[in-house]
């Protein structure tokens, strides 16, 4: 029995641990969007610092919103996982914005549920594997309608599809993750399955998603300019045409792309294998991609 106690005592001690370290990036997250105010810059990845977000999109995400005219604080993201690494986290903790969060595994969207977030704030999450057949429907039905303030995609395969399927919402912002290595010229995405997984496709873990270029294109027939790319090369950024500011040049697709550095191709047997941008390419060369209209 003492052991048990002793044990729930650990488990008590590590959460508390824990708190204290959100607090903590809490903070320097706030001091670093101080810091952010009225800074000039030259290019968004200057604005990244990372509080929850994977990379430095935390603090991208607080320079457009500094500088974007927001009339409706609410955001989407999918493709979340247990939200404790996420795009939107900071927003919906620092700047008090309402959310829905999809995620395509029950136990992750149980955690998130069970996450004290859940109570401190307007959060919603939803258990769905996202797809252009379901997506509209996905957001009605959890009241979203016409003007949001950010959505998020980062699915891992149908990001382009999905994204040219939304007509629901209105985002003010759209972050869309690409994969660098279709490089700066082709608008390429792979072909739409609404079943697809990025480790089913292919055993490299590489083959998913689209290009830059091919989002750049689609989000110009969506009415969104693209304004920049993180320094790690995954994440593209665009802001409504009609509220996109002076300050937030248009970039084209090959001015704003980043070459990834980050070395995540894997072995039949899901080893890294740390191969080099030529070695991926080989790995691709023979899989099936989309052209998209340019």
């Amino acid at each position: 029995m003492r052991t048990i106690f002793s044990f729930l005592r650990k488990l008590r001690q590590l959460d508390d641990v824990v708190a204290r370290v959100r607090s903590v990036q809490e903070a320097l997250g706030r001091i670093e969007t101080r810091q952010l105010s009225g800074a000039p810059i030259s290019a968004l990845s200057q604005a990244e610092f990372r509080v929850f977000s994977q990379w430095g999109e935390d603090g991208i995400i607080q320079r457009l919103i500094q500088n974007v005219p927001i009339n409706h604080c609410v955001f989407v993201e999918f493709g979340v996982q247990d939200y404790q690494e996420s795009n939107t986290r900071f927003l919906l903790m620092h700047n008090n914005w309402t959310g829905l969060v999809i995620d395509a595994d029950q136990g992750n969207i149980d955690k998130i549920r069970q996450d004290e977030i859940y109570w401190r704030y307007n959060l919603k999450a939803e258990c769905s594997f996202v797809t252009r057949d379901n997506i509209n429907a996905l957001l009605k039905r959890n009241g979203l309608d016409g003007d949001i303030g950010l959505l998020s995609i980062d699915i891992d395969g149908n990001d382009y599809w999905v994204w040219e399927a939304i007509e629901t919402v209105k985002p003010y912002i759209v972050v869309v993750e690409y994969n660098a290595r279709f490089g700066p010229d082709r608008a390429v995405t792979v072909p739409y399955d609404e079943k697809f997984t990025r480790a089913c496709a292919h055993y490299s873990m590489i083959y998913y998603g689209a290009s830059l270029s091919a989002l750049v294109a689609l989000g110009a027939r969506k009415g969104y300019d693209f304004v920049g790319a993180n320094s790690a090369g995954n994440n593209a950024f665009f802001v409504r045409r009609d509220l996109r500011p002076s300050s937030l040049p248009v970039r084209t697709a090959a001015e704003g792309f980043v070459a990834s550095q980050f070395r995540e191709s894997r072995g039949e047997n899901g080893q890294l294998l740390f191969l080099t941008f030529d070695e991926e390419q080989r790995i691709l060369k023979d899989l099936p991609l989309v052209e998209v209209p340019a």
